[in-house]
């Protein structure tokens, strides 16, 4: 950790240097080269990299592994205002695997082309990252430092529920996070462009998260004759209903807010009841809006059998579930409302849902950072569609929000990046989100 010095004035808005904007392109592509698929590729490699990078610019860092090769790193700046309650910056090093031969590019060849960045984790999460990292190294060279004490942490296994990163930290190092109230983290921040004008969400609210088993029992048997307790009937019974299921509308407060705003936008209402499937004209918010408003249960993988002509004893479903803030009980009712009388489930992994404040002087700081690099855009709550690390800091009383500040062209679907081929970013984004970050942390 850093040592602590005498307490100074805050630096003002602008104050970043022009280095660090083009330096985090370079970050950013050195991080997507440094293959860390979860869970194929250990993030120790990246971990080092992070803080090495931290080390030349005089910031020390702490290195923890959940086991051999689950590799996290911590770090802590001093602010300006060593009395004011510490913030938390965290990002995960890990990215969920990508298979070449479907890329225009490789994806971890930190390639540029048609003025983008192209690679996994373009978008999730290595250039927030690597803003971050530009941020704070600029920072260090120039004697400049955040209105509070900020924390870094760069994380373990985010894309597979964070057992072995955030949630390893909470659990064991609890003492690394010692007076931090609210943290900022990906997937908010980001502009849409609809009816000719830019929308940045912040996230602040996210659906919980039930990743199912569903496990179909029967007899046993030949092929060739009757069986009416087939578990693979039951089974596909069993997935079909809960795959199309009409969830209905639930809208939260966040979600309301956001609605509104967007409505307003566009100059005409929107109806909740169609939001699902009329998205026309909403740009890249389209698939956004139609995961925030209902719960939604995902079937993603199947297992049944092992000879064609055997019918199996046993068949297995994976249901990805996702659940808005105060609807955990009725999406549990639903799915064993569903369920064939042959089929059970176990709860494979579960975390909570979160909806937190819009009115609050930290989220003041975000908006008026992003309006002073864009004074055209208009900053919005929303809920987001998946979740993130901000579950497990939640357990340390830690206020969780999506900031990671990018103004993409209006041709990137931010959403439709997410795990998806030909993840990429623009870099006017990404020197875009490093100058917001930057007066951001300097004034909230």
């Amino acid at each position: 950790m850093t040592e602590r010095s005498e307490p100074g004035p805050p630096a003002t808005s602008g104050g970043l240097s022009p280095r660090a904007a083009e330096e985090v392109v370079e970050l950013c592509a050195e991080l997507i080269r440094i293959d860390t698929s979860n869970p194929i590729k250990p993030e120790r490699p990246a971990a080092e990299y992070v803080a090495e990078k931290l080390a030349e610019v005089g910031i020390e860092s702490t290195i923890l592994e959940s086991e051999p090769g689950r590799a996290s790193v911590v770090a802590r700046i001093d602010g300006a205002d060593p009395m004011r309650p510490a913030l938390l910056v965290h990002g995960h090093l890990d990215v969920v695997p990508a298979e070449p031969a479907d890329w225009q590019v490789h994806p971890f060849a930190g390639e540029i082309k048609d003025g983008c960045l192209w690679g996994r984790g373009a978008i999730d999460m290595k250039d927030m990252d690597a803003m971050v990292l530009a941020v704070v190294r600029d920072w260090a060279r120039t004697g400049r430092r955040p209105a509070r004490d900020v924390v870094l942490a760069f994380v373990a296994d985010e894309e597979a529920g964070g057992a072995k990163g955030a949630r390893y930290l909470v659990d064991h190092h609890p003492e690394l996070f010692e007076g931090c109230t609210e943290s900022i983290s990906e997937v908010g921040g980001f502009s849409v462009e609809i009816a000719g004008k830019r929308l940045y969400p912040i996230q602040t609210a996210q659906r919980g998260m039930a990743w199912l088993e569903l496990t179909a029992t029967g007899r046993a048997g030949h092929g060739s004759l009757p069986n009416p307790t087939n578990p693979v009937t039951a089974l596909a019974e069993t997935v079909a209903r809960i795959g199309r299921y009409d969830w209905p509308i639930r809208l939260i407060d966040s979600v309301r807010e956001f609605l509104a705003e967007v409505a307003t936008t566009i100059g005409r209402p929107l109806d909740p009841e169609a939001l699902a499937s009329d998205t026309d004209g909403l740009g890249g918010l389209g698939s956004v809006i139609a995961a925030m408003v209902r719960n939604t249960a995902n079937p993603t993988m199947l297992e049944g059998g092992y000879k064609i002509n055997v019918v199996p004893q046993v068949a297995k479903a994976r249901i990805d579930g996702r659940y808005l803030p105060g609807y955990r009980d009725e999406f549990f009712a639903t799915i064993e409302r569903l369920l064939d009388p042959q089929v059970t489930y176990r709860v494979v992994h579960e975390d909570i849902a979160i909806e937190n404040p819009w009115d609050t002087p930290l989220v003041t700081a975000m908006t008026d950072a992003l309006h002073a690099e864009d004074p055209e855009g208009r900053a919005v709550p929303y809920c987001l569609f998946g979740g993130t690390d901000d579950k497990s800091f939640s357990r340390l009383g830690i206020v969780g929000y999506g900031f990671s500040p990018l103004r993409l062209t209006p041709d990137l679907d931010f959403a439709g990046m997410f795990h998806a081929v030909d993840e990429r970013v623009n870099l006017d984004a990404l020197r875009f989100g490093v100058r917001v970050l930057d007066r951001f942390l300097t004034s909230c």
